[in-house]
């Protein structure tokens, strides 16, 4: 049998990749996660419910076996540790936790400290600590050598010069150079660790000879992304007919949106296509402004309300989309689902969320 290690598994798009598994496979998942700002497995959704209903079917200690044949595990705590238990003992998940498995087959590092623009300006040090996880990860897979490894990336270890309001430009792949050295500077410590876990994944593939894929995806968005994010709030505030309509800045700032779905989709693509630590965009390739959204979204709602600029809150780099040439023309990969079908979806769940609560 296969196993799975999902990184900073109960996070959005941890998740998502974790529900897909579980569907898609008779493989064993294990997820960790602290919680700190991820969902609980008795709280993911799915279309029928619940995904695993309301109580594991076991635990032990700080694990929980989800599901009727128990291929969801979930472990609570700090990823690191988790690393350092299995670097200091290779039998320590069958002593442990009676979990016997040789080596892990696929490991999607989403495990991350990361938020909205918010998190990202207002606490740079402590998203700086994405560091340390980075690097205790790619130093355990070196040792641990799994069949592949994930690393996801981000559009933030673009050159934010390239992202201005004069002069912004599609990003492609090749703007990051590790050959040449040109790299630029990335946005804010979220981007500059994000940036540093793409040299260390070519790093374990070139000296270690580990199966490495990395993805940069854009602005990933869905329907069960938590509310600090700007989609999902958006919808919500459309959904319970806000006016005057609050948009960050000018809302002229864009951004590159892709639905979750695709993301999983694309990753899974990668990590079939890549192995020497490059990395792939994920986008559509096209630039929607935050205006635009809120447009898409009262229509949905059926109202037409002020817009209201909120010229003090963080906004970020003025545009940022990816060029994706190389990926739909080279690789062969696209996304599925239009702008308007996936933010539907997202504002169709914003109204049920608010029915819930009225």
């Amino acid at each position: 049998m296969n196993f799975h290690l999902i990184s900073g598994g109960c996070g959005f798009v941890g998740r998502n990749m974790a529900k897909h598994l579980y569907k898609t496979t008779q493989d064993t998942i294990i997820v960790v996660d602290d919680l700190s700002v991820g969902m609980e497995p008795a709280q993911w959704p799915f279309p029928e419910g619940k995904f695993l209903g309301d109580a594991p079917q076991r635990s032990i200690d700080n694990v929980e076996f989800w599901g009727e044949d128990q291929r969801m595990i979930f472990w609570n705590g700090d990823f690191r540790l988790f690393l350092r238990n299995m670097l200091e003992n290779d039998q320590w998940l069958k002593e442990a936790y009676g979990i016997e498995m040789e080596k892990f087959t696929d490991v999607f590092h989403f495990a991350a400290i990361v938020g909205g623009r918010a998190k990202i300006d207002g606490d740079p040090m402590m998203v700086a600590l994405d560091l340390s996880i980075d690097a205790e990860f790619f130093y355990w897979a070196c040792k641990h050598k799994p069949t592949r490894v994930m690393f996801p990336s981000s559009s933030a270890a673009y050159p934010v010069n390239l992202q201005a309001e004069e002069g912004f430009v599609a990003l492609k792949e090749s703007d990051i150079d590790f050959e040449t050295g040109n790299l630029g500077q990335p946005d804010m410590t979220y981007g500059w660790s994000k940036l540093t876990g793409e040299y260390l994944a070519r790093i374990a593939a070139e000296h270690y000879d580990l199966h490495v894929a990395c993805v940069r995806p854009f602005s990933g968005y869905g329907e069960d992304q938590d509310l600090s994010y700007p989609i999902p709030a958006i919808a919500s505030r459309a959904a319970g007919m806000e006016d005057p309509f609050e948009v960050w800045g000018t809302g002229k700032q864009g951004r590159d949106f892709v639905h979750i779905d695709d993301c999983i989709d694309a990753i899974l693509f990668a990590l079939d296509n890549i192995k020497d630590g490059s990395a792939m965009n994920i986008g559509s390739g096209k630039i929607t402004s935050f205006l635009e959204i809120i447009e898409l979204f009262t229509e949905f709602a059926g109202y037409k309300p002020e817009i209201k600029p909120l010229l003090h809150k963080p906004v970020g780099v003025h545009a940022r989309h990816a060029n994706m040439d190389h990926v739909f023309n080279e690789l062969g990969w696209k996304p599925k689902i239009s702008l308007r079908e996936g933010m539907k979806r997202v504002y169709e769940q914003a109204v049920k969320n608010l029915e819930k609560t009225t």
